[in-house]
C-alpha cells in the first residue's frame, strides 16, 4: 500500500523563501549577499566547494578559485557551473574531512533540526578548511520590525531566528574557530521601492556605525580539528640496577654471602 508522504513545515518554509527572493526586496537583499561573499570566497583554497542547500537558484559559488564545485539539496535545480547532488542536508552522501569549503546559505533557519545540518557541514569539512554560514540577523532593524510586527512589511518567514552569537557557540562545540562576521542591509524591510531607494543612505551610516546590524550576516568559521594520528613512543627498556637490599645486605654480610656462593659453586660442581 502506498502512504502518502508527510509534508514538514521546513519544506512550506523552504519554498516561502525561495518566492520572497524573487521578488524585488529579495533580489536587492541578494545581490548585496553575493556581493559579500565575492569578498570573501577568492581567499578560500582548495579542490572541493559544496553549497548545502538551495533557497535561490543561484550560483553562490561563483567568487571562489575552486574549480570542482557542487550542490547538495533535496531537489536540486540545475545551476551552470555546479554539480548537483540530490540527498537530504542532514544526511551529506559524503567521506567525511573531504570538503574544503562549505557554503550554508538561509538553511538552518527554515529546517527543523539546524544541529543536525551544521554536524553534517562540520562532519565533511576538511581539518583547517571552512563553513561559510548566510543567515537573517535578529539584532538588526530587521529583527526590530519583526518583533514588533511593522505594517507595510516585507520579511520571509522563518522556522527559526539563528543569530550570530549563537551560532558562534554551537561551531566552538564542533571544533570550529569563527574568523569573523560580516553584515549588509541597513534599510528596513518596506515594499515601496522609491521609499526603499530614497532609504540608501542607511546602508552607508550603517556600515559606518552600526557595522554588525545589518540584516543579513556571514559568518566565517574555520575548523581546527587536527587530522594527524598520534603516534605512541616505544618505551625505553628499564636499565639493569643491583637491588638496594642486595647491596645492602653485601656490605652488613660479606662472608655469609661469599661462603653461601662458594657452597653453591661447590655443589654445581659435585
Amino acid at each position: 500500500m502506498k502512504l502518502p508522504r508527510i509534508w514538514s513545515r521546513s519544506d512550506a518554509t523552504q519554498q516561502q523563501l525561495a518566492t520572497w527572493f524573487l521578488h524585488s526586496l529579495g533580489q536587492e537583499f541578494l545581490a548585496l549577499e553575493q556581493a559579500l561573499l565575492e569578498d570573501i570566497l577568492p581567499d578560500l583554497f582548495g579542490y572541493h566547494a559544496l553549497q548545502l542547500g538551495q533557497v535561490t537558484p543561484s550560483h553562490l559559488l561563483q567568487g571562489s578559485r575552486i574549480l570542482h564545485k557542487l550542490l547538495l539539496d533535496k531537489q536540486p535545480l540545475t545551476v551552470s557551473g555546479l554539480s548537483p547532488i540530490a540527498a537530504l542536508p542532514e544526511q551529506i552522501p559524503l567521506a567525511n574531512d573531504s570538503i574544503d569549503v562549505v557554503l550554508i546559505h538561509h538553511l538552518l533557519e527554515v529546517v527543523d533540526r539546524p544541529h543536525a545540518v551544521l554536524r553534517e557541514a562540520a562532519r565533511v569539512t576538511i581539518p583547517e578548511g571552512y563553513i561559510l554560514i548566510v543567515g537573517f540577523n535578529p539584532w538588526s532593524l530587521w529583527g526590530f520590525w519583526q518583533f514588533c510586527r511593522m505594517p507595510w512589511s516585507s520579511m520571509p518567514f522563518l522556522v527559526q531566528s539563528l543569530s550570530a552569537h549563537r551560532l558562534h557557540d554551537w561551531l566552538t562545540l564542533l571544533g570550529f574557530e569563527v574568523v569573523g562576521v560580516e553584515t549588509c542591509y541597513f534599510r528596513p524591510p518596506i515594499h515601496n521601492l522609491a521609499l526603499r531607494r530614497h532609504l540608501l543612505w542607511l546602508d552607508s551610516l550603517g556600515k559606518r556605525y552600526w557595522p554588525q546590524g545589518g540584516a543579513s550576516y556571514v559568518l566565517l568559521a574555520q575548523k581546527k580539528t587536527s587530522c594527524m594520528t598520534p603516534i605512541r613512543l616505544r618505551p625505553k627498556l628499564m636499565p639493569i640496577v643491583a637491588s638496594p637490599l642486595a647491596v645492602e645486605s653485601r656490605q652488613k654480610y660479606p662472608k655469609i654471602i661469599q661462603s653461601q656462593c662458594f657452597n653453591d659453586d661447590k655443589s654445581q660442581k659435585s
